[in-house]
């Protein structure tokens, strides 16, 4: 499984782009009784890096339940007040 970052693609009337852009990936492959997540960065600190997790199958659930609250959170967040 992969999946490109698209981050903020939003362009100005001259189709300039603005915001910022994130183009990172994220892949998960199965290792043993575990996972390997690769996560890589097109630009940190000027250069490119991937990040290398390894989670047994214990470890991996609980990684994607604490993404999955954290993305609840950061969403619920972007809505200050409740459409009435």
């Amino acid at each position: 499984m992969s999946e490109p970052g698209q981050g903020d693609r939003r362009s100005d009337r001259r189709g300039e782009r603005t915001g910022r852009e994130a183009g990172w990936s994220l892949s998960a492959t199965p290792e043993g009784e575990g996972v390997r997540l690769e996560l890589g960065l097109p630009d940190l600190s000027g250069r490119p890096v991937t990040a290398v997790i390894r989670l047994d199958r214990g470890e991996a659930r609980a990684f994607a339940r604490a993404l999955l609250a954290a993305a609840g959170d950061a969403t619920e967040r972007t809505f200050v007040e409740p459409d009435r």
